[in-house]
């Protein structure tokens, strides 16, 4: 049977993308998997392309460049997989590395200890999906990119006690096609970007010096989050000087137990670290380790296991507005959507792809296969895994405050540390005010919690409302040998946690280098 595959058509894809020949590769590639007796085949097509820009005190230090073409076929003969990847995208390379990619197949299977079971998908043609921005940041000259970080950076460096500014942007656009035995076919194109700026003060009396740095996280939009009302920068830049000045005055916190006010723009990156690696299916049943280890999350404790709070609602979710995980479909032709992880305090589920959700008894996966490049095979991957708020009243920051008596408002993430795991942690952060009967008392230095990640969630005591609710995120987090690098967020509002232990950063250095 010679099946005709259908390229949806998008004018708000790169137009340079939608010149290659998608249809004729799919074609090539899947109609000679099909000769040659595979069960499943798939075909994916993609276009990377980045740029990077830093500056510091205002002068250029690098701009970099990328593109990245390709094109990869995986195929499934008698239950075993086979990969291969090539950069030339015509159909005579296709069909070529269709060949080679069933080979690899026939060549595992002496060796290969079970045959793989994919959980069911429909089947989706023509489809079409564009990620949620304004503007495409490649079609704004470098030049008026660097023109405005220079102009931050003088601003910056104009401020009284700010010795150096450093600068800068990272931007991707990637653009991809699928298409596979079943006849689905997608097309989809996403945009991400990631501003920098760091300020930073230095004492050459007494030979240190200390940094502060915006709070924008990284996110699926385009340009206009540099200067656009999605973030607002000028209120940022006025006020970085003044809490730099602050923070270097600022006194030695005392360890002990604290109630924890946590900004979402440090609760992410806790929520990644114990939360989102935790719940990848393939950790938790010892089938990957790579980066972030294991997981204490396995799947004998799934519906019974307390990780916080009845206050603690995690979902997974490959759909949030200008989530970094976002996406329409994944790299297993699977329709994303959201789904429960962490339920009244209870673990419920698990991140996963088509090929392990039949081994939790699954009828279909929740969209998690994600290949970092053309010539990497999908892998599962993390989706924007997020804390909900508080869903019966719009319990703002200032709230969550009023109700500590002793206790340290936490903002911004810096440094972490997690054990393999997921179980044992320490986490800093950029600035923390010491809270005193409900109000803010000044900041604090040399601050780190540590909990076991059942005890930290357990101890959530409110969490804030819609109001207070922001994504964060990183674009480069790792897993897998060979390593992929895949863009990731998590969404949470401001929450409050009940005696926890924190200690003092200075103090431990010290006794580390006596």
């Amino acid at each position: 049977m010679r099946r005709r595959y259908g390229v949806p058509v998008s004018s708000d894809v790169d137009p340079e993308f939608r010149a290659l020949p998608l249809a004729a590769l799919a074609e090539a590639a899947l109609g000679r998997a099909r000769a040659l007796g595979a069960q499943h085949a798939d075909l994916r097509v993609e276009r990377l392309v980045s740029q990077g820009i830093s500056l510091r005190d205002g002068t250029v230090t690098g701009v970099s460049d990328g593109v990245s073409t390709g094109l990869a076929v995986r195929v499934l003969v008698d239950g075993v997989w086979g990969f291969a990847s090539h950069v030339e995208p015509t159909p005579r390379v296709a069909e070529a590395v269709a060949e080679r990619a069933v080979e690899v197949a026939r060549t595992l299977a002496p060796v290969a200890r079970e045959r793989v079971e994919r959980a069911p998908e429909p089947v989706y043609a023509e489809a079409v999906w564009v990620s949620e921005y304004e503007i495409d940041p490649f079609t704004v000259p470098t030049r008026e990119k660097v023109e405005l970080l220079g102009e931050r950076s003088q601003r910056l460096l104009a401020s009284d006690g700010v010795d150096h500014v450093q600068a800068g942007v990272t931007q991707v656009r990637e653009c991809k096609f699928y298409a596979d035995l079943a006849g689905t076919t997608t097309l989809q194109q996403r945009v991400r970007i990631d501003p920098g700026l760091t300020i930073t003060t230095v004492d050459p009396g007494a030979g240190t010096f200390e940094t502060m740095s915006t709070l924008a996280p990284p996110a699926g939009r385009g340009w206009e989050y540099l200067t656009g009302t999605a973030w607002d920068w000028a209120g940022e830049l006025a006020e970085m000087p003044e809490l730099l000045a602050e923070k270097t005055k600022a006194p030695s916190v005392e360890p002990g137990r604290y109630d924890l006010v946590i900004d979402p723009t440090n609760l992410w990156l806790t929520i990644h670290e114990s939360v989102g690696h935790a719940t990848e299916y393939d950790r938790a049943i010892g089938y990957e380790a790579a980066y972030a280890g294991g997981s204490f999350a396995t799947p004998d404790l799934l519906g019974t296991l307390r990780y916080g709070s009845e206050l603690m609602h995690v979902t997974g979710d490959r759909t949030v507005p200008h989530g970094l995980a976002t996406i329409g479909f994944d790299d297993d032709g699977v329709a994303t959507g959201e789904w429960d992880l962490v339920r009244d305090g209870v673990l419920v589920g698990y991140q996963l792809d088509r090929t392990f959700a039949p081994r939790l008894g699954l009828e279909r996966s929740n969209g998690c296969a994600f290949a970092d490049s053309p010539h990497h095979v999908p892998i599962q991957r993390m989706a924007n895994v997020s804390l909900r708020p508080d869903p019966v009243r719009d319990t703002t920051t200032e709230e969550l405050i009023s109700q500590v008596d002793r206790g340290i408002y936490v903002v911004g993430d810096r440094s972490w540390s997690i054990d393999m795991q997921r179980y044992n942690f320490q986490f800093t952060g950029q600035r923390f005010h010491r809270i005193e009967n409900g109000r803010l008392a000044g900041q604090l230095r040399d601050v780190a919690y540590q909990a076991t990640t059942t005890d930290f969630w357990g101890a959530l005591a409110g969490v804030g409302g819609p109001s207070t609710w922001r994504l964060g995120g990183a674009m480069n987090c790792g897993k897998a040998q060979p390593g992929q690098i895949a863009p990731v967020s998590h969404g949470c509002p401001s929450a409050l946690f009940r005696g926890i232990s924190v200690l003092n950063t200075a103090a431990l250095d010290g006794e580390e280098g006596s």
